[in-house]
């Protein structure tokens, strides 16, 4: 047995005849009597506390510690009286080098886990306590998506703590507990007139980000940071190095979503019509620190700026820019007078990708590629995404027979 059992109602003393002997220390019939200790993996003393009566279960903890170190599962208990919250925000701190993924955690637990889970006791977990959490979640947060997203937050964190050895296991991953499925929204492409009546509609200076857009699949953020030397005119490429992105209200150049830098095709018309708007609106010289607010300075020849002859912010774009032009092409309504435009978070500037996604599908494209292309991590986003955009087997069946026919 690991450690020994101390009873601090007794203590031994000399006796008259010099031996030791047994008698009453002065905490005797007050407190707690049994203190079990023993010595962790760290070199320091542990011990817990037992009433009259359970030394049998002080005798019992200690086996079991002992049986968890030699197993390699013994969770400190000190250290697992941390609270979730006081590991959690340490934990995001250091989970990931984006800052904007760190915010964006933190967001998530402060407001849908600690009011919850944030003073329970890491080690004190059980799958009933993440369970009656999601049941809670889902009252505050009816999109299941968005539930899913904050689950797989906690639950990494949970993860780690058993890494660090707080905790012996994810309750997350327990049978019981149901992750929140994903319902993401069936992409319903635009077509060709929508694409070109929106662009058609937008400020002369901005028209081509519709065909940087949705000729290239760049992201919003790729088009706003595109600069001139990132364009192979000649041998028809884009080279997708960097974005223009908004941490804590600064504006920064950083690596695209992912770190994924690529290279995409550039069809001779984008080439066509990015090259005319260049000798329209020459491209304009922009520094601005590169992946966070204190970094070093990067200057960038973009191709599109904004109303004072800078970047383009983002939100002023949306708002005053792009809205406008999805309701000159009767996407969205136009606002009662005085009114903000709805919100329209299907048809963002994210849903060129989605055309330009469609048109390479429908071209025949395949999924592995479109998924370079669009920068994706994974071609099973890719495919899960588009799947339903794809040409059906009965289709190309048939296409295959008729030009067989048709070539007689």
């Amino acid at each position: 047995m690991a450690g020994h059992i101390q009873d601090r109602w007794y203590k031994s003393e000399p006796g008259p005849d010099g031996k030791a002997r047994r008698v009453k220390s002065d905490r005797h019939g007050t407190g707690m009597r049994y203190r079990a200790r023993y010595v962790g993996p760290d070199g320091t003393e542990k011990s817990k506390s037992f009433p009259d009566r359970q030394k049998r279960l002080a005798e019992q903890w200690l086996t079991e510690t002992a049986a968890d170190m030699s197993r390699g599962q013994y969770i400190d208990p000190r250290a697992a009286r941390i609270t979730f919250q006081q590991f959690a925000e340490k934990w995001v701190a250091t989970h990931t080098t984006e800052i904007n993924s760190r915010e964006a955690a933190e967001r998530r637990l402060r407001l849908h886990a600690y009011p919850y889970i944030g003073t329970r006791p890491l080690a004190s977990f059980q799958p009933g306590h993440i369970r009656t959490w999601l049941g809670e979640l889902e009252t505050k947060v009816p999109a299941s998506s968005h539930r899913r997203i904050i689950f797989g937050t906690v639950s990494a964190a949970l993860s780690a703590a058993v890494d660090d050895a707080l905790l012996a296991k994810n309750p997350c991953l327990a049978r019981s507990v149901q992750t929140p499925k994903a319902t993401p929204p069936r992409v319903v492409p635009w077509t060709s007139k929508q694409v070109f009546a929106v662009r058609a509609a937008l400020p002369q200076h901005l028209r081509a980000t519709v065909d940087a857009a949705g000729g290239c699949g760049l992201r919003q953020g790729e088009v706003f940071g595109l600069s001139d030397d990132e364009l192979d005119y000649a041998g028809g490429w884009v080279a997708v190095r960097h974005q223009l992105k908004r941490i804590r209200g600064t504006f920064v150049f950083a690596p695209p979503k992912g770190g994924k830098v690529r290279d995409v095709p550039l069809p001779q018309a984008v080439a066509d019509a990015l090259s005319a708007h260049s000798k329209a609106h020459p491209p304009i010289k922009v520094t601005l620190p590169w992946r966070t607010p204190d970094g070093p300075p990067v200057t960038k020849s973009l191709l599109f700026s904004g109303r004072t002859e800078d970047f383009v912010r983002v939100s002023y774009f949306d708002d005053f820019m792009w809205k406008p032009a999805l309701a000159a092409a009767g996407i969205i309504p136009e606002p009662e007078q005085g009114a903000r435009y709805t919100a329209a978070r299907e048809h963002g500037m994210h849903a060129l990708r989605h055309f330009y996604a469609s048109v390479l599908l429908d071209a025949g494209e395949n999924i592995r590629a479109l998924s370079q292309y669009l920068g994706h991590a994974d071609p099973g986003f890719t495919l899960r995404t588009y799947t339903h955009l794809m040409p059906s087997s009965e289709g190309r069946t048939r296409k295959a027979v008729e030009n067989l026919y048709d070539s007689k």
